[in-house]
């Protein structure tokens, strides 16, 4: 594969923070390896892992070889850096569980399997550092660095600053050279010469140059990313209910997808660049084409496409636009069938909801019963009559008349009815 020009890639794409001097022109000479360390303290990543993931993808696409690096031994300490207390420790049995989900994650952005050069791989630092004892690893590690190095550290000087009642434990503090020792190691056995991260991980992974340097007399180069803020300065991969997880089972396509639509203009600017693979003038031109017509939101959709599709498939980027059309749109009856059960649920989250047996709706429900006494979605008969006389009562999206009964063919899913007045008052029926 022929290389491309990695570093100028990133910065058009706003993705450099700091980079150590000669890095691009060591990039250029010919394929090397570069590693990205990623903590498995869960079984999923969340959309705050997609920056560096991001860069070992563009690394992989510039005809390099990308190493990702499942921290199972730092994983065990917990990093300082940004922190302001300890976290708990998780024991092998959960972090190996949480490397094989990484490991599939990792797997939607870059190849494990094809068999190129430049294929990439997968490690994890505690199939090394578990062969150390205490006294090897201060004798033929940390001799080599002082105690004056490790303290000029921010992350080491933040905790100490007395910000934090609990100050800085010496599990932690000692976790800026396993993971310098990380690249040694990495250096060593896959001639790996550069590590890339978060801003935050810029005082580790120089700790790892400086190891390298002195244990092996070996350069290292460094590259890190800007840590992603949203405009309105709340955290980036947040959302109300926590963290944007990868992972369908903890935050469904459907709100993955709405998390990317509901970009602000400015932010879905620089998401666009930093999240999606588009080339730099399919870019240009989107942004132009939205400038000129914000109101069609052409970049947050697209943005939302493209992330949406790479993260989970075409398949349910599709499913998670029809369900946003549900709810926004018009459709039918029939569209509201085709919704699974957690979409469903999703879309209509907050929704109120009452519970009617399965075994009145088979004799059927007055429509009128339904509104009001068997829900309480209206508050009488009469307000259920007039709602009904001005044809503002749908039930799963269509609209019905006085005559018309709830039953068990009306049912999404085999459990739920959807009860609607007027474009945006809805009221879920659940049979039980």
């Amino acid at each position: 594969m022929k290389l491309k020009n990695f570093v100028e890639e990133l910065q058009w794409r706003g993705m450099i923070h700091d980079v150590m001097p000669d890095t691009e022109a060591h990039l250029m000479e010919t394929m090397r390896s570069a590693y990205v360390g990623f903590d498995p303290t869960a079984d999923s990543l969340h959309i705050g892992n997609l920056v560096p993931i991001m860069l070992l993808s563009f690394y992989q696409r510039s005809g390099h070889k990308p190493v990702a690096l499942v921290g199972g031994a730092t994983g065990m300490i917990g990093d300082p850096s940004m922190k302001n207390s300890e976290r708990n420790l998780l024991d092998e049995a959960t972090l190996r569980h949480n490397q094989e989900c990484v490991k599939n994650q990792l797997s939607q952005f870059l190849d494990f399997s094809s068999g190129a050069e430049n294929q990439a791989v997968l490690v994890n630092n505690y199939d090394w550092i578990k062969e150390f004892s205490f006294l090897d690893f201060i004798r033929n590690v940390g001799k080599h660095i002082t105690v004056n190095y490790m303290m000029a550290k921010d992350s080491v000087k933040t905790r100490l600053s007395g910000e934090s009642a609990d100050g800085l434990s010496f599990t932690e503090f000692t976790y800026q050279l396993i993971q310098g020792y990380d690249f040694v190691h990495l250096n060593r056995n896959l001639n790996c010469t550069l590590q890339m991260g978060g801003s935050d991980q810029w005082g580790n992974i120089t700790t790892g140059t400086e190891l390298l340097r002195r244990m092996d007399g070996t350069k290292g180069y460094a590259l890190t990313c800007p840590l992603i803020t949203k405009s309105d300065g709340s955290k980036f991969g947040k959302s109300e209910g926590g963290n944007v997880w990868l992972d369908a089972s903890k935050t469904s396509p459907y709100k993955f997808y709405q998390y990317w639509l509901n970009s602000t203009d400015e932010d879905a600017e620089k998401y666009i660049k930093i999240f999606t693979f588009l080339d730099k003038e399919t870019i240009d031109d989107l942004i132009i084409a939205h400038r000129e017509a914000p109101h069609m939101r052409l970049l947050q959709k697209r943005l939302a496409q493209e992330v949406t599709t790479t993260v989970h498939s075409a398949e349910e980027f599709e499913k998670a636009v029809k369900a946003s059309e549900i709810l926004f749109g018009n459709s039918t009856s029939e569209d509201l069938k085709t919704l699974d059960e957690k979409t469903f649920l999703d879309v209509f989250e907050g929704v109120p909801q009452a519970e009617i047996s399965k075994e009145e709706l088979k004799s059927g429900i007055d429509i009128i019963d339904a509104l009001s006494e068997k829900t309480g979605f209206l508050k009488s008969n009469s307000e259920a009559r007039r709602a009904l006389k001005e044809n503002s009562i749908s039930v799963n999206k269509e609209k019905v008349q006085e005559n018309f009964t709830v039953s068990e063919s009306d049912l999404i899913n085999g459990q739920f009815v959807l009860l609607q007045r007027g474009k945006k008052n809805y009221f879920i029926i659940k049979a039980v």
